[in-house]
């Protein structure tokens, strides 16, 4: 059985969670980080030494770090589905599932612990409000790619889809009045019909 380390307001978990849940697999998932602690005790360190979260246990295997846990879910339990079996598409979810990583993430960030993490009073508004606007014009970009196909990857769903799922639930959560971004808002929509979506995503307050 599947085991999986991490609290369940964490982005990174909650994509593993998705991916999880979309392949509807038996599972284990252990509280851990946050304000339950223990991401730091020498037994969690011996699986991730890094002290993050998420980490996954699948019989000998254990693997850290979310968009890698969601492409290995993908490619042994999900091929042809959540893994793209076109190697072209199969690309592109990757190559989304990076750009979520490398740019959406920092540029979201400062919104979230400005808005979620930080007492009103000390808030650094010019900071949230640059943070604001430097997501709103990464997702214009993706928001292109979607005026050519429907989902990250092609015409269905698939992995490259769900970390930038989590991350464009937050943005609409931490940007009261996005820019029009009407391919990402059909996107979303159809994002957010998903059973799973909505069980390990939606439904969690940002904390």
């Amino acid at each position: 059985m599947l085991k999986i380390w991490g609290r369940r307001t964490s982005s990174n978990v909650q994509k593993v969670m998705w991916a999880v849940g979309e392949l509807q697999l038996t599972h284990a998932r252990i509280d851990l980080g946050g304000p339950f602690g223990g991401n730091r005790e020498p037994a969690y360190q011996a699986l991730n030494p890094n002290g993050l979260v998420p980490t996954l246990v699948d019989d000998d295997l254990v693997v850290w770090e979310s968009n890698t846990i969601v492409r290995y879910l993908s490619g042994r339990y999900g091929p042809g589905t959540l893994e793209p079996a076109d190697l072209k598409m199969r690309a592109l979810a990757s190559q989304w599932m990076d750009w979520q990583l490398s740019v959406v993430a920092p540029a979201i960030s400062p919104a979230f612990w400005g808005l979620i993490r930080t007492p009103a009073g000390a808030r650094d508004l010019e900071a949230i409000s640059a943070s604001q606007r430097k997501t709103s014009e990464a997702l214009a970009i993706f928001d292109a790619a979607l005026g050519l196909r429907p989902c990250a990857a092609g015409p269905a769903f698939s992995m490259g889809d769900i970390p930038l799922g989590v991350m464009v639930y937050r943005y609409y959560q931490l940007v009261p009045e996005p820019p029009k971004l009407p391919n990402l808002a059909r996107w979303y929509a159809s994002i957010a019909s998903r059973p799973a979506f909505a069980e390990h995503v939606s439904s969690i307050p940002l904390q």
